[in-house]
């Protein structure tokens, strides 16, 4: 078992957003391979230099090949900060959009049957039609399933509002370099 230097930039409000989307890459680019793809994706984690690296002086290229000198696969990666991020600085960062429908709303209850591994199998009016419907799934698929009670509309959709993100004209990702060691 080996290890292979690597460099890396990535985007992202945060490193820790930019180092899960630089992981993101190289596994969807090598693969898993059970943490031997000698690229970001074989590392433990990461750890943020910019500071170090404000402090030295040194050109970015020298201060990368200087810290790989001293790290070793288990430490994990590195990052320099090249551009920072810029948040939302609105007052208000949402915008609220009311859904309204006409006519009245009527409640039932209603049984639904449930299973981990599938998630909703279906909604009934009774009980007895929820457990028949999750034994048939339990019997065909060798899932344990379960019925809940729960409250649904008769007609139309419970949606009441949505909540919009409302982006700032100045907000931007940052950009970060990752450098390491990593096992191949």
């Amino acid at each position: 078992m080996g290890s292979q230097s690597f460099t890396v930039r990535s985007r992202g409000m945060s490193a820790k957003e930019a180092y899960e989307r630089a992981v993101e890459a190289a596994e969807e680019e090598y693969g898993h391979q059970q943490g031997y793809s000698g690229a970001i994706n074989a590392t433990p984690g990461f750890s943020d230099a910019t500071a170090k690296y404000r402090a030295s002086k040194l050109p970015r290229y020298n201060f990368i090949e200087e810290r790989l000198d001293k790290l070793t696969k288990f430490q994990g990666a590195e990052c320099i900060c090249i551009q920072e991020p810029k948040g939302n600085k609105n007052k208000i960062k949402t915008q609220v959009e009311h859904v309204t429908a006409p006519g009245t709303k009527k409640w039932v209850l209603k049984f639904v049957a449930m299973s981990n591994a599938k998630g909703t199998i279906g909604s009934y009016r009774t009980k007895g039609e929820a457990v028949a419907a999750a034994r048939k799934y339990t019997e065909q698929s060798g899932n344990s399933s379960y019925v809940e009670m729960r409250k649904e509309l008769e007609k139309g959709s419970p949606l009441t509002a949505k909540i919009i993100y409302k982006k700032a004209k100045d907000e931007s990702e940052g950009e970060w370099e990752f450098y390491g060691w990593a096992s191949c």
